[in-house]
């Protein structure tokens, strides 16, 4: 991770008292695990050129973190991408640069807009290029953005979400690198940190100047805040946020963006249905339903609309005793499944140990609550391995992780389900690629990092005929979420009925 900054012109030179670091000395310090160096490589009037370069140790990345017993923890980009983690690694290095407060003989040159070119990265964003654009064009800046070319040797991605960004136009020192701190997270739309109502004075501190004139405010603010709480705080202080563009951050909310970063080259537990460790992910305007019993139209995640659509039918089933959740992940379907009257066994399949173990942790929570009908199950087990224990079932649910599996692979699993296991009833969610327009995302870019398709409504309804007509089972397909003419849904759910000569 690093940021090189280049000043061109007359005064250039200026520039290096403005960071407070003197080119002929090489600022190298270690503070927490992390090493920060500054090196000019460039350094006369004309022209300054300063690389600053942060370089954590991984192993402290997740040392002391709930999930550090677990080794996988160790694979992620957290050590790579410029993030929130770059912005406070090197903030101490920049602080007088950010405060604006060099020696008295120039502090004239605060305000002086110098040509400066900007490069940093890689950034890992799930933004389509065009808003990357949108984000620093309108604040007089050039962009250029690149990609990293793929070595794979086969179809894992079509294009790389890893870009680095060179910014190049005329502005202040002080000011560039307060539109950096504030944009580069919203990039990378991580925080490795508590956010709290400090983050607003950041806000206000690093934005000044700028970011009220800023035709993405909202997604900028949205995005720094996160958190649903806080982001009316914001608006209480500063009024409300324009929404024109509040649309462009949900691919990584309002879709399936539940994953962590730290998990994308986890093989079998990729497939369990991926949760966010941040609750006000995956959030998205309640259903027309929804706000006529609530004025104040508090954001609803498009996750807890598939699990409420799942129970609501679930309920309404005669047969329902014994329940399959396939790839159950943390247990919270699970764990709602359990209050349906009339439940009497749930077994929550994962192959993950980590995600079963807090999935036990989520049920044991639920020891001795009113309404339980039954303690849901935790269970190894796998799509891609037959289970006479999942055999004639009343309901089987795979709620988002038949797009976790390579496409050509679905038709056995979907026979195995439909042949060997026969559930009475299965339930299937899965995106509808349609809906990725009103995100805003590129036509090739899917919601999940680990996601290895996603249909159409049309290419859905025909996959389910054919496996239904297969199975010999009956099927209808309806939509959750909130309804865009054109588009559809932004889920798709199948539900499976098996033919009454076949059932027990």
């Amino acid at each position: 991770m690093h940021l090189i900054l280049k000043a061109s012109g007359v005064n250039a030179g200026v520039v290096s008292h403005l960071l407070a670091k003197n080119p002929n000395n090489v600022y190298d310090r270690t503070d927490k695990g992390v090493r920060v160096r500054m090196v000019y490589t460039k350094a006369s009037e004309q022209e300054t050129e300063v690389l600053i370069h942060a370089e954590p140790d991984p192993v402290d990345l997740v040392r002391g973190t709930p999930d550090g017993y677990d080794i996988t923890q160790y694979i992620n980009d957290r050590e790579f991408v410029t993030s929130s983690l770059f912005c406070s690694y090197i903030r101490n290095a920049l602080g007088t640069a950010l405060n604006g407060k060099p020696k008295e003989d120039y502090v004239r040159w605060v305000d002086h807009a110098f040509e400066l070119e900007l490069k940093f990265g890689p950034v890992a964003s799930d933004l389509p290029d065009r808003v990357v654009e949108e984000l620093f064009s309108c604040l007089g800046y050039d962009i250029t953005v690149e990609r990293g070319e793929s070595a794979y040797s086969f179809d894992l991605k079509n294009r790389s979400t890893v870009r680095h960004i060179t910014l190049r136009g005329k502005q202040t020192v002080q000011q560039a690198l307060r539109q950096l701190f504030l944009l580069i997270p919203v990039l990378d739309n991580y925080k490795h940190y508590f956010i709290s109502e400090d983050e607003i004075d950041k806000i206000n501190r690093y934005g000044e100047g700028w970011l009220d004139v800023h035709p993405l405010k909202g997604l900028i603010v949205r995005r720094t805040l996160h958190f649903a709480e806080l982001i009316r705080t914001y608006e209480r202080q500063h009024g409300a946020l324009d929404d024109q563009h509040s649309r462009v951050e949900q691919p990584a909310k309002a879709a399936e963006a539940e994953g962590d970063l730290k998990k994308t080259l986890k093989s079998e537990s990729a497939i369990s249905r991926h949760e966010d460790k941040n609750p006000n992910a995956d959030t998205v305007q309640a259903t027309s339903a929804d706000r006529a019993d609530d004025s104040s139209e508090i954001p609803v995640r498009l996750n807890d609309l598939r699990y409420r659509a799942i129970t609501d039918i679930v309920a309404s089933l005669s047969e329902k005793r014994r329940i399959v959740d396939m790839g159950a992940g943390e247990g919270k379907l699970s764990a709602r499944l359990a209050y349906i009257p009339g439940v009497e066994s749930i077994l929550a399949v994962e192959p993950s140990g980590q995600s079963r173990l807090r999935a036990m942790e989520r049920f044991a929570k639920m020891q001795d609550r009113a309404g339980v009908q039954a303690m849901p199950e935790p269970m190894l087990g796998s799509l891609f391995y037959f289970d006479e224990q999942l055999q004639h079932q009343d309901v089987m649910i795979l709620c988002e992780v038949i797009e976790h599996i390579e496409a050509y692979r679905l038709n056995g699993i979907m026979e195995t389900i439909l042949k060997e296991y026969r559930p009475q009833v299965l339930l299937v969610t899965t995106p509808n690629k349609e809906y990725n327009e009103v995100y805003a995302m590129e036509q090739e870019q899917f919601r999940h990092h680990d996601h290895r398709f996603e249909w159409t409504r049309e290419e859905f309804n025909g996959r389910c005929a054919e496996w239904a007509e297969k199975g010999n089972y009956a099927y209808e397909i309806r939509g959750i979420g909130e309804e865009k003419e054109g588009y559809g849904q932004p889920t798709q759910l199948a539900m499976f009925t098996r033919g009454k000569e076949e059932h027990v």
